[in-house]
């Protein structure tokens, strides 16, 4: 997680710089870098003993310096010294989801706010709206930032979570005197936002399996300790629980700390009906006032008991499945190795940080045949959109290099923009040269949800658009998405035979589980992406199957799981 705490101080750097209206250009320098640092896959302190960090894009002589200082001290000195140049508190309403530089300034001189709670309480007081330039819905969007915030503070998101994750599940693993380990709760679930994490060990040596768990390098406080069970504190304030068992009661523990809390009840009223009890220590016959353990050392064993097919993690939430798993009627879901593209990515063109051929060859590495290059339209200036002329160069580059590859192709694409009346940001004799274009709305965000479902159906009507990216425009923790009239879009990318997107980027994952599914039902394609605007960020498709797991899509429903040649006869139809 070091690398996250570096982006962190750098993303807290340039909001300072910002506020004190210093160079652009450096403040920009460590937005990039903070960006760059995150999208990392590996840890920035192999990077440092390999001396590579130059390596990382935008990161010169002085930002090696920081990032060194911050992995062998934990803090940056630069860091420290100009948070006191701004008001005590004021780091906190920089913060603040739709808050700028200027406002957070306002009310730090004006009002002498100095924290999230007084700038609360300010606004429910009705004293932002009396100060220059603060309208109703500033304050009303205020509001809605500092809950998003509020929100994401007690919830991770689901990457975050995997990773956090494996701080404790790998260095545990490597003891020989555990057995079995894995993540449960909503995590095995892979929903979205994670509150806490659940670990189950199988392990004969429990004293050996908690005093490993609690002596962890990421441990910063002991909220319990037990015989078989423990709870700590990362550094970064998530709570991990730990759980061990015997072997015999694995598969009912997995179960049982899997969830969800719905999905148990049901579960135990099926037992119920069939004589039986369910719960983390086994499945137990009943007869009389006697209770019989019957074998059932995995999940499938109990599912089979209970006469169920086995259900996966991700399906478990009571809306149905256990129904169907009675009548062995459960969808086949898409899983990781039925992809073989992703058509949505970035290069160095817009705002990617990597050369078309690195992330071709990074797509290929991962199995698939083809991959998307969709940079920004010409509109999206601050993600430097391409001119006409800029295509024309690309469009070059992407011919030479499909010229020299075999089983593999690079789709020349676009992430063109939505305006505000629903026009696209090329004209559509320069769409029908691409081979895949993807439409989004990246502006005018609080227009009504009537305007934006025109915006997204008039995109869906037009013949060139192949799908909808990110259709809502979330952004976890930042933003909710906007309205939209979800049957209006399903209808029309039914009847235009335009796809919706399963955006992958884990603060986005955008259609959610549940639109995904709806979808579906509504007869529309999907298609999971990544919105990759580095190499190592196309590994973020494990989390756009995730959720199309969750949506209980099949490889069937999705255009990615197609081969190239049936993708473009697709597209054609």
């Amino acid at each position: 997680m070091i690398s996250k705490a570096i982006a962190k101080i750098f993303r807290n750097i340039a909001r300072i710089l910002e506020f004190k209206g210093e160079n652009v250009f450096r403040m920009r320098a460590y937005e990039r870098a903070a960006q760059n640092i995150e999208s990392l896959n590996q840890d920035a302190r192999d990077l440092i003993n390999e001396n590579q960090l130059r390596l990382i894009p935008g990161i010169g002589p002085d930002l090696s310096g920081k990032i060194i200082e911050i992995v062998k001290t934990g803090k940056l000195r630069f860091y420290d010294e100009l948070r006191k140049t701004i008001p005590q508190g004021l780091m906190d309403l920089l913060n603040v989801p739709s808050l700028g530089p200027k406002h957070a300034k306002l009310f730090s001189e004006e009002l002498k706010i100095k924290s999230i709670a007084g700038l609360k309480k300010a606004a429910g007081q009705g004293k932002l709206s009396g100060l220059k330039g603060i309208k109703e819905k500033t304050v009303e969007n205020i509001l809605k930032g500092i809950a998003l915030l509020e929100k994401g503070r007690q919830r991770m998101d689901l990457d975050t979570a995997m990773l956090r994750a494996d701080e404790f599940i790998k260095p545990l693993k490597a003891h020989d005197y555990v057995k079995k380990i894995t993540a449960c709760g909503s995590l095995r679930r892979m929903k979205e936002t994670i509150r806490d994490i659940d670990i189950l060990v199988v392990s004969d040596s429990r004293n050996k399996v908690i005093e490993a768990f609690t002596k962890l390098p990421a441990v910063k406080d002991i909220t319990a300790k037990g015989e078989s069970k423990s709870s700590v504190i990362t550094d970064e304030g998530a709570q991990v629980d730990l759980r061990v068992v015997e072997e015999k009661s694995y598969g009912a523990a997995l179960i049982y700390f899997t969830g969800s809390k719905n999905f148990n009840i049901k579960i135990r009223q099926l037992a119920i009906k069939k004589n039986l009890k369910v719960n983390e220590y086994g499945v137990f016959k009943l007869k009389g006032n006697k209770e019989t353990c019957l074998p059932g050392r995995t999940e499938e064993e109990i599912f089979k008991r209970l006469g169920l097919s086995f259900i996966e993690p991700e399906l478990r939430e009571d809306r149905g499945e256990v129904e169907l798993a009675a009548q062995n009627k459960l969808p086949e879901l898409v899983s990781l190795k039925d992809i073989k593209g992703d058509f949505h990515s970035h290069s160095k063109y817009s705002d990617g940080q990597q050369s078309i051929p690195e992330m071709a060859e990074a797509a290929r590495q991962s199995g698939y045949t083809y991959l998307n290059i969709s940079d920004h339209s010409q509109s999206l200036k601050v993600a430097g959109g391409l001119s006409i002329k800029e295509l024309k160069e690309k469009k070059r580059e992407v011919d030479k290099l499909n010229s020299r590859m075999r089983n593999f192709r690079i789709l020349f694409g676009t992430e063109v923009d939505i305006d505000a009346e629903g026009n696209l940001d090329y004209p559509d004799s320069v769409l029908a040269e691409f081979d895949v274009v993807l439409a989004a709305i990246h502006s005018g965000f609080k227009q009504s949800e009537t305007q934006n479902t025109k915006r997204l159906v008039s995109a869906c009507k037009n013949k060139n658009v192949d799908i909808i990216a990110h259709p809502t425009g979330r952004l976890w923790g930042t933003r909710d998405g906007y309205g939209v009239d979800f049957h209006q879009l399903f209808k029309a990318a039914s009847d235009y035979g335009t796809a919706l997107e399963i955006n992958g980027y884990p603060l986005r994952l955008d259609l959610n589980d549940t639109h995904a599914r709806q979808a579906k039902e509504k007869g529309v394609k999907l298609a999971i992406s990544t919105d990759a605007h580095s190499a190592s960020q196309l590994n973020y498709m494990r989390l756009g199957v995730a959720t199309a797991r969750r949506g209980w899509l099949t490889k069937n429903d999705l255009l990615n799981t197609l081969s190239y040649e049936e993708l473009m006869k697709f597209f054609q139809k």
